[in-house]
């Protein structure tokens, strides 16, 4: 059973998967397709997605950053110790299996040859794969060869050759990258993310070296705000902003730690008891994704997006498309034959609190503001 939370991953009505795009010509299927790699024995499990208590809200925004990476991202802020590493790093173990070219560093998709590295696009036939998606984590003392790749030393020093190793960012492509304390990483840093953000491309011009290759992926932050704020530009970047805070009822707080001290205990025991309801969530992202497509926003939600960004004085349109992109995936997610304005105003919070200027006339946060235009605007 999922715990409390807004997902509805069990009531899901079955969904008949969309029919896979044609094949192109170059591809060739290199036999069965392999399953993820299994995690081994001596390894601690992860923590388990369905396991977590409350923290409804960043639970559905990485399941709606799952079901379409198009969002922008997620970030999220909020006291330590409140299961903001352990919820991103549950989210990486449901995640269905993707299909990559074989041996290709940047994990290229082999049904978009459009998207394709240098290498790919010269060879002649490309052979596919299941593998898991990416889950990379961008640690704050990172250097920047380390991220964006470098000259390849050991090569360059026994054989003489130049070739290229690539960073993080490519090993991140088509899956999500996850800086842990995302207000404290660096400047140098910062600008770089923006660029390779914004593009979709890494660049890197060092050493004699210059090689492009795609860097698509869901950016994935959290962080304490008493430790310091996010960078304007940054900030901007992620999709959805969540706010997560210390449970204030007693059940809650001993649930916490009841089911901490049971994983400590027996991690194997622990996890096996949540498998069946974390299946769940996995079949509702599959299901998900492939109903997303087929799934339109009227235009009176169109509409009322707009007249809700208009209220609360947000810059561009960024904000609408936002709140399209989630309101779909969110409907989608939950098996619902259009989105309508119940899910505008579950996910309005999280797409536009971190999108409005500081009003020093009105003393209440961002999150009461888009609170009260939900009220106005959509009535509810």
């Amino acid at each position: 059973m999922i715990v409390n939370g807004s997902i509805r991953a069990m009531s899901l009505k079955p969904v008949s998967a969309t029919p896979p795009s044609e094949t192109p010509p170059i591809l060739r299927a290199a036999g069965p397709v392999k399953a993820p790699r299994a995690q081994t024995a001596s390894a601690t499990p992860t923590f388990p997605f369905s396991a977590i208590v409350g923290q409804d809200e960043m639970r559905r925004a990485l399941l709606i950053a799952a079901v379409d990476p198009s969002v922008g991202g997620v970030l999220v802020f909020g006291d330590r110790g409140t299961g903001k590493s352990t919820a991103i790093r549950g989210l990486a173990a449901l995640l269905p299996p993707m299909a990559a070219v074989v041996g290709c560093p940047y994990a290229c998709d082999p049904g978009r040859p459009a998207e394709h590295c240098h290498r790919c696009r010269e060879q002649a036939v490309l052979r596919a794969e299941s593998v898991p998606v990416p889950v990379v984590d961008l640690p704050l003392g990172a250097t920047e060869d380390r991220v964006v790749g470098a000259l390849d030393l050991e090569r360059a020093l026994t054989r003489g050759e130049k070739a290229f190793e690539p960073g993080l960012l490519a090993r991140a492509n088509r899956g999500f990258l996850y800086i842990d304390e995302v207000n404290l990483l660096e400047d140098h840093l910062v600008d770089l993310l923006l660029d390779v953000a914004a593009s979709g491309v890494n660049t890197v011009e060092r050493e004699g070296l210059s090689i492009r290759h795609p860097a698509r992926f869901v950016l994935v932050g959290s962080g304490n705000p008493e430790e310091g704020e996010l960078r304007p530009q940054l900030l901007d970047r992620f999709g959805l902003a969540v706010e997560v805070s210390t449970p204030t009822d007693l059940p809650t707080r001993i649930d916490v730690v009841r089911r901490r001290d049971a994983y400590e205990r027996d991690p194997a025991a622990f996890c096996a008891g949540y498998a069946k309801a974390d299946r769940a969530i996995r079949k509702a992202l599959t299901a998900a994704r492939a109903r997303l497509p087929a799934l339109a926003v009227p235009d009176a939600t169109l509409e009322a997006a707009a007249r809700l960004c208009l209220a609360l004085g947000t810059d561009g349109l960024r904000g609408e498309l936002t709140l399209m992109r989630t309101a779909r995936a969110l409907a989608a997610f939950e098996g619902a034959e259009t989105v309508g304005l119940d899910h505008l105003a579950r996910i309005a919070p999280s797409a536009l609190r971190h999108r409005l200027r500081r009003n020093p006339l009105d003393e209440s946060g961002s999150t009461a503001r888009v609170a009260r235009a939900v009220e106005d605007i959509l009535g509810q």
